[in-house]
């Protein structure tokens, strides 16, 4: 930063010839013109002399005022000096740590071959840098983040070391925090989806010879009408106490929390009692909760199925709890079913199509995102871009989403897609913008499933801080189903939570659902789609034309925007925009197209702009 302080300089060495030879010199005026550079010489070396106490207190003003700590040792590692912020993370004053080691700050967490490898790494090096563990004065241990350089001479010898080091400890809070918030459920603190998978899977390898696991997937009875009827509140307090009860039945045992009303129970045994053990946990479960004053009783249904005896595999028996769960549900309420292998071929004839579908999102190269552009009415240009999730199957080609999306959502997959769609297409929205070719928001569809599960703020978050997008180019589009079920918890609060965060929200399919007008009032809405439905018979249809304008009336009073989806006619483009639509997607404008189609158009877009 600076240029090496040295007194190695013409002006002063000139200064010192001239003072040694002024007694030599024969007249008065060469001694007077020698004592003139003499006095030069002083006043350059002065000057060089202040200038490196300038920069002296340059450099400890600037640690001074660093938040990191600053350890200075001799080459015996002695502390010689330490900054202010040393001294508020470790609560050691500089006259209280000078001279000793700085292993009085260890806790002793790190064992004498990581201290010998610290070394190693410092005296090869010269450099060391890593998490390390150390105790303040008073006692309670911290972690930091330490970068440590040996400063050596001329000659190459150590002369002392210099640490820095920074008090990570809400760092590691956070991380914390967010590794709980992935695998817990944030209601009950009990494990989420994810972990459950991860649980079961250890307790598959751990398993020995002799014992099994029950499984049960318990689905709570009703669940949206008892909480309709108590409250938000209190229906949270119930599946609280639910999960507590549950837990409380199987000590030892894992008890989880899928998401809305679906809690799964985990038991290693050596008995042969599945039956017997089924009935005990429904029975202890069906005694009433006291709610209030009054006591409440909840039925249940309830979906089993036992390891080793219905598979080895996590991910198998998911998916078979599930399908005894929904085979249970065909029966009615308040029935329990044990999973046995007809119910998967009769439940579900596409299994194979399932299976190929586990694979495709295994490997990946067979899903693809198509894009289909989004465009203003008054002029057409570029408004969005919506991202929709293709299936080429090697065999069967193109694969419609009607078709795997519901055999996603009925067997576990459509989160694991979901996070699929969200990593590409934020790799997809980082590559157009360093490209220049696009900055308008990519818009993706949220299942049911994503939000029930609990981890899509987490997978959102991570996803665009790792393409480094901002959350403001990525839409949300629920339809309103999702927005009712009442599994995916208060969809109010964390749908705010996530707008915050900067993402547009959008009602997909508006007007297809039931209740959409009084969810419009409390839901942080930026836009509503106008449904296909609606617009494919304008504007001949007088009843599909009353609700469009009714539609885009409301939108107007509410401030939200309006896109009709389907468009593709003149007339039905030319009506809309008589009425206020701002905005509209369908083939007349562009159908879905791959990503080299769509890269093509919008720089063919770009160059007709440019003058």
């Amino acid at each position: 930063m600076w240029s090496v302080f040295t007194l190695n300089r013409p002006l002063v060495w000139t200064g010192v010839a001239a003072m040694a030879s002024m007694s030599l010199l024969p007249t008065l005026m060469l001694r007077l013109a020698a004592l003139v550079v003499v006095v030069i010489g002083g006043l350059d070396a002065w000057r060089q002399i202040r200038l490196e106490a300038t920069r002296r207190q340059l450099t400890e003003a600037a640690l001074t005022l660093s938040p990191d700590g600053v350890v200075i040792s001799n080459a015996h590692n002695r502390v010689e000096a330490v900054n202010p912020a040393f001294t508020q993370i470790t609560g050691y004053s500089d006259d209280e740590i000078r001279g000793l080691d700085p292993s009085v700050l260890s806790s002793g967490r790190h064992d004498k071959a990581f201290y010998e490898h610290y070394w190693q790494t410092l005296n090869a090096t010269g450099q060391w840098e890593g998490e390390v563990w150390n105790q303040r004065k008073h006692g309670d241990q911290f972690p930091e983040w330490l970068r440590v350089r040996a400063i050596t001479d001329d000659k190459g010898s150590v002369t002392h070391y210099v640490g820095l080091f920074t008090d990570i400890t809400r760092h590691k809070a956070r991380e914390q925090d967010l590794q709980r918030i992935g695998f817990e459920d944030p209601l009950t603190g009990l494990p989420n989806r994810r972990r459950l998978h991860d649980l079961l899977a250890s307790r598959l390898q751990r398993l020995r010879a002799g014992e099994g696991l029950d499984i049960a997937l318990i689905d709570i009875d009703g669940f949206k009408a008892v909480n309709d009827a108590m409250g938000v509140d209190k229906g949270d307090r119930l599946l609280s106490r639910f999960g507590q009860r549950l837990a409380a039945f199987v000590a030892g045992g894992v008890v989880g929390r899928l998401g809305g009303d679906e809690f799964m129970v985990i038991r290693t045994t050596t008995y042969d009692d599945h039956e017997q053990w089924v009935e005990g946990l429904r029975g202890h479960l069906s005694e009433p909760f006291e709610v209030g004053d009054k006591p409440l009783r909840l039925g249940l249904t309830i979906g089993t199925c036992r390891a080793p005896d219905d598979g080895r595999d996590s991910g198998v028996l998911f998916q078979r709890l599930e399908s005894a769960l929904y085979a249970a549900k065909r029966h009615g309420r308040n029935h329990s079913q044990r999973f046995r292998p007809s119910l998967e071929v009769a439940g579900d004839p596409q299994l194979e199509l399932l299976n190929e579908l586990r694979q495709a999102l295994a490997h990946g190269t067979q899903l693809e995102l198509f894009y289909q552009t989004q465009h203003y009415l008054d002029d057409g240009r570029l408004a969005g871009m919506e991202a929709l999730l293709r299936w080429y199957h090697p065999t069967h080609g193109m694969i419609s989403p009607g078709t795997f999306i519901p055999l996603a959502e009925r067997h576990g997959l459509m989160a694991s897609l979901g996070d699929w769609v969200i990593d590409h297409a934020c790799a997809q929205l980082a590559t157009w913008r360093q490209q220049g070719v696009s900055f308008v928001p990519v818009w993706i569809n949220i299942s049911a499933v994503q939000l029930i599960q609990g981890d899509l703020e987490s997978r959102l978050s991570a996803s665009l801080s790792k393409h480094h997008v901002p959350a403001a180019m990525l839409g949300l589009e629920l339809t309103e189903s999702v927005l009712l079920d009442e599994r995916a918890g208060d969809i109010s609060t964390r749908l705010v939570a996530l707008r915050d965060k900067g993402h547009p929200i959008a009602i997909d399919d508006f007007g297809t659902g039931y209740s959409s007008m009084a969810y419009l009032k409390q839901l942080p809405v930026d836009k509503l789609k106008l449904d296909r439905a609606f617009v494919r018979a304008l504007p001949d249809d007088s009843a599909d034309a009353a609700i469009t304008s009714a539609v885009l009336a409301m939108a107007r009073g509410l401030g939200l925007d309006v896109i009709a989806e389907g468009v593709e006619t003149e007339a039905q483009r030319d009506y809309l925009r008589s009425e206020g639509c701002a905005m509209v997607q369908g083939f007349l404008y562009a159908r879905p197209e791959r990503v080299t189609d769509v890269e093509m158009r919008l720089k063919g877009d770009l160059e007709m702009s440019l003058p």
